[in-house]
């Protein structure tokens, strides 16, 4: 008899028979992705399991110190607590943040400014620090209070002091945190790196070598030698657990710290010379001849580069960057002057070389000279009585030299002095030198658009004769010239760092002089300008300046207009505003015989060169020659600023890395 089944009951199988269906699949594929996890792809997963196990923290080098010629520090590193946001971390809008935070420590308007131009100007994704230079009271104080801010930690960081401050800022510049330009520099290293193939492959120049690195060189020898000062990263592998908190570290590569560098620069002498100027607009650049070693070089006023080592406050900022003595101008390298003077002793070597003149050749000076009906006028209208080569230096007549430029030519003129190094690059090892105006037919074709503007008149030449016109060089440049005549003739290029040490090995690399050449001007023609030089400073219009000097010494003085005067008119400095004076140079040498330092100097809207600047230029060798060894008021400032710790407190000026 068939067994009668009811639907209820056949729909009941169908049901049974697609639920263990669905479970078979089920299971077959939760099998099929236990063996691809646990079997096909074991050790991919594996390795990324690991990756989530194990973090690679970097460990940024300790920067390398900076001292000068005589050991005395210039640059150095000193530890120091910060407190840091890390933005992507935060629970609270950055704003709570901040304000609970400012319940507990004392974090300034000032801070705050800071911290957000920091954010701007840099990745959202790195740490930011907003409390900087905290004491322990404070590190104790937010310990306790830590864990109500995810997102914010306190680290232990090493800190960059500048002793000598101002001082030494044209120098050394300063460092600041990386930006996004920087990033972009710092990338364009790494791939140039990389594809180096004649084996100059350098792993600090790697971007690789940045991770963790927050600072980075901005101006001066902090910039110019990033490379070697900032040292090789290191790093530590540490075990977290999922939520990010460490338990053990794994293994750790230490970090190489940064090269220390030795620099030419006599703090004594820059130091000194700064306050010689006395907070007077101008540069000074002394240099040794022999070796190219630059002994000082000043820019004043100046400024604390501490400023902006941690981002500068907007007040400090526009109080900088609208003050009418442009203290963040660095003049010795980026400021142009015309030569006024100073430029006659090398017009007289042009005379002697090319044969436009004999040392015995002279002339009667009616106290100008004509040309197309203008006439140029001397300094002395009534003339300066019988002018030979000689005494064309020392009473630096200006008739002799608008008839020498007239007859030698604005080309000629400037292929001689091209190998003095005017209008071109010193090719000095810090980055952002000017290249000043050397003028010539060509250069003034490539200067101006209009064809009316480009022709050259022979009264522009006149006016070279005494270093005016078109003339435009550094005071680096007129420096370096007169360091390659006291050296007679050998050029060579100017130079800070003497010595790169390692701090690990402590192997010490000692910078060679670089000497690029001879300048085609003999020996004897050499000598003769120098004499008159001398002569300058025992006869001339440096008499008064050295009457007692226990040293000889060549000099020249200089006046530069900063503005034209009318022919019928008469120049009468204190008649006009301070800011239309004429520039006031000085170049100089000494001692004579054997020279040991060369100098150049302007003081801006300073007058005569015999006035202003003369005075500089003494105390500036008197220094150098005469007390540099002894006690005295710069020693004092100098044991005081280098000995004294560094300022760890609140809104401290004088710390950065």
């Amino acid at each position: 008899m068939p067994v009668f089944r009811s639907p209820e009951i056949k729909k009941f199988h169908r049901r049974s028979a697609f639920a263990c269906l669905f479970v078979i699949l089920c299971f077959a594929g939760l099998v099929s992705r236990f063996i691809s996890l646990q079997v096909v792809n074991y050790r991919r997963y594996l390795t990324e399991a690991n990756d989530n196990r194990i973090s690679v923290v970097p460990l940024p080098p300790r920067r390398g110190t900076i001292t000068d010629r005589n050991g005395i520090v210039l640059a150095r590193n000193y530890p120091s607590y910060t407190l840091e946001l890390s933005l992507t971390k935060l629970k609270e809008p950055l704003k709570d943040t901040i304000a609970g935070l400012s319940d507990i420590l004392p974090i300034s308007p000032q801070d705050v400014r800071r911290f957000y131009r920091a954010v701007q100007n840099g990745s959202r994704l790195e740490r930011v620090p907003l409390l900087q230079h905290m004491s322990y009271q404070q590190v104790a104080r937010f310990s306790v209070e830590a864990y109500r801010f995810p997102g914010v930690q306190v680290h232990a960081r090493m800190y960059r002091w500048y002793p000598l401050s101002d001082a030494t800022a044209p120098v050394l510049g300063y460092i600041g945190r990386v930006s996004d330009r920087d990033r972009e520099r710092i990338a364009s290293r790494s791939d140039a790196n990389d594809s180096d193939t004649d084996g100059h492959f350098d792993p600090r120049l790697e971007a690789s070598n940045y991770r963790g690195t927050d600072y980075i060189g901005k101006e001066g020898i902090e910039q110019s030698y990033e490379t070697q000062l900032h040292g090789l990263t290191g790093n530590r592998q540490v075990e977290i657990t999922a939520g990010g908190r460490p338990v053990r570290e794994l293994s750790r590569t230490a970090p190489s710290s940064g090269d220390n560098l030795v620099l030419s620069l006599d703090a004594g002498l820059q130091i000194d010379a700064l306050h010689a100027f006395a907070g007077r607009r101008g540069a000074l650049v002394a240099i040794q001849p022999s070796t190219g070693e630059v002994l000082a070089f000043v820019s004043s006023p100046s400024f604390d580069p501490s400023l902006f080592v941690n981002g500068i406050d907007e007040d400090d900022w526009n109080q900088l960057s609208h003050s009418p003595d442009k203290p963040l101008l660095d003049r010795p390298l980026r400021g142009t002057y015309a030569p006024g003077s100073t430029y006659k002793p090398f017009m007289a070597l042009a005379a002697l070389k090319l044969h436009a003149r004999t040392r015995d050749w002279g002339m009667q000076d009616p106290g100008f000279y004509m040309l197309g009906g203008h006439k140029f006028r001397n300094d002395v209208i009534t003339g300066q009585g019988w002018i030979d080569m000689y005494r064309s230096i020392v009473v630096s007549n200006d008739t002799y030299y608008f008839m020498l430029a007239h007859e030698l030519g604005v080309d000629v003129i400037a292929n001689f002095m091209t190998q003095w190094g005017f209008g071109r690059k010193t090719g000095i090892d810090i980055e952002g030198e000017a290249t000043g105006v050397l003028p010539s037919t060509q250069w003034k074709m490539h200067a101006f658009r209009k064809p009316s503007q480009q022709r050259w008149y022979d009264g522009e030449t006149v006016s070279l004769g005494i270093g005016q016109g078109y003339n435009s060089f550094t005071i680096l440049q007129l420096a370096h010239a007169v360091a390659t005549l006291a050296d007679e003739g050998t050029i060579t290029t100017p130079h800070f760092v003497q010595e790169i040490g390692n701090a690990r090995s402590h192997a010490v690399h000692h910078i060679t002089p670089a000497i690029e050449g001879q300048v085609d001007v003999s020996k004897s023609d050499i000598d003769f300008v120098k004499s008159a030089m001398v002569g300058v400073a025992t006869e001339g219009l440096a008499k008064k300046i050295f009457a007692d000097a226990p040293y000889s010494v060549g000099a020249k003085t200089g006046t530069a207009q900063v503005v034209s005067i009318a022919p019928n008119q008469r120049y009468h400095g204190n008649a006009l505003p301070e800011a239309l004076r004429d520039n006031s140079l000085f170049v100089a040498f000494a001692p004579a015989d054997h020279p040991v330092i060369a100098l150049a100097l302007v003081v801006e809207n300073g007058g005569w060169g015999a006035q202003a600047a003369g005075p500089i230029a003494r105390e500036v060798l008197d220094y150098y020659l005469v007390r540099r060894k002894q006690p005295g008021v710069v020693a004092e400032e100098i044991n005081e600023a280098t000995s004294r710790p560094p300022q760890t407190g609140i809104g401290s000026v004088n710390s950065s890395l």
